[in-house]
């Protein structure tokens, strides 16, 4: 089946938020700075990525936290948080208390699994339980039903001079209608569908009933919305890698080449036990980039992005990034930055999506 050509409406980053183990401090600040850039630049959301024991941000709803009182508009996003590292009750506390100093503008992404290198960090995480824990959607689910407000504690009133509630506080009442899921596979996206939950798909996908990136990214997005109580309309956001090189110099040109040259044979068969597929890293002109993009049905098929800035580069390239996806990609693309912003900041109306 052909895929139909939707018109992109929003338009996102995805960051690990780098930093240098002997001096955290300015890696941190980098990202919020980047985050404030995105708003500048019109961007519609802005996405963390967890990094657990790594040089990259292990706690983006304190990172969020600061980017609320630093930005005004733009969404401020998860994807996504492995759930296997949480308490369901503890992060529902930081989701809805990140929601409210947002204004409502949180969008958090979660997955399950079990935690990365569970034998080396299960004593340490879970050193009681770590036999009895539960690392499937059930833990979503427990997670969904706090964050809608459902019962969390048999006792509510008052104790002394203390109120005790019998739910979440604060209870956010919007949060739930803007829950994601960071789905790989086919039964992940199915799932996602029939919780009304939104899908995030990223540029790794599990090779189920295909050995063809886009094939595979595509089923899920169809398997998604064939159960999802919202059909056709229900909301997906695709993260691939793109690095246009518009207003790049001649040397980072040679470096985003080289990086994304380095990283092409894991795209050209299933990796490992579980059979990962990784979809290539798109470098060039934005206009070279739009028109690959316009040839995957997959990306045909939605209307939201998240694209990926690669994990390795300087401040100053991820700015450029930026700055070239906001004023060239995305108008090429058929997107449009929000009214509001300064005229002359945008690079104007671009040649659309193409309709296959």
């Amino acid at each position: 089946m052909e895929a139909t050509s939707r018109p992109l409406r929003k338009l996102g980053f995805l960051t690990i938020g780098l930093f240098d183990e002997s001096d955290p401090g300015p890696g941190h600040q980098a990202t919020l700075r980047l985050i404030e850039l995105g708003e500048q630049l019109g961007f519609d959301s802005a996405w963390l990525r967890h990094r657990h024991l790594q040089h990259g941000i292990s706690s983006p709803m304190a990172v969020l936290a600061a980017a609320t009182q630093r930005t005004d508009r733009i969404e401020l996003g998860t994807a996504v948080t492995p759930l296997g590292w949480e308490n369901p009750l503890r992060l529902a506390e930081d989701l809805a208390t990140v929601d409210v100093l947002s204004g409502g503008r949180l969008n958090p992404g979660v997955s399950v699994r079990l935690p990365t290198h569970w034998e080396h960090v299960k004593d340490s995480l879970y050193p009681d339980s770590a036999d009895t824990e539960d690392f499937g959607y059930e833990r979503v689910r427990r997670l969904l039903d706090l964050v809608a407000g459902k019962q969390a504690s048999s006792f509510s009133g008052t104790e002394g001079v203390e109120v005790f509630s019998d739910r979440v506080q604060p209870h956010s009442p919007g949060l739930i209608r803007r829950m994601w899921y960071g789905g790989g596979g086919l039964r992940s996206a199915r799932w996602a569908g029939e919780q009304g939950m939104h899908l995030l798909t990223s540029s790794v996908v599990k090779a189920e009933e295909s050995e063809d990136f886009d094939e595979v990214q595509l089923s899920h997005i169809r398997a998604f919305r064939r159960v999802h109580p919202s059909g056709e309309s229900a909301r997906v956001s695709q993260g691939l890698v793109v690095i246009p090189t518009d207003s790049a110099t001649p040397a980072q040109r040679a470096r985003y080449e080289e990086y994304a040259r380095a990283r092409l044979p894991r795209t050209e068969r299933p990796q490992g036990p579980a059979r990962l597929m990784f979809a290539p890293d798109l470098v060039g002109s934005s206009e070279e980039i739009a028109e690959r993009l316009d040839l995957l049905a997959a990306f045909r098929e939605i209307d939201e992005v998240a694209f990926a800035l690669p994990f390795t580069f300087a401040p100053g390239d991820y700015e450029q990034i930026l700055v070239d996806i906001a004023t060239r990609l995305g108008p090429a693309l058929g997107w449009q930055p929000p009214a509001d912003l300064v005229a002359g900041e945008s690079a104007g109306p671009g040649r659309g999506r193409r309709v296959s």
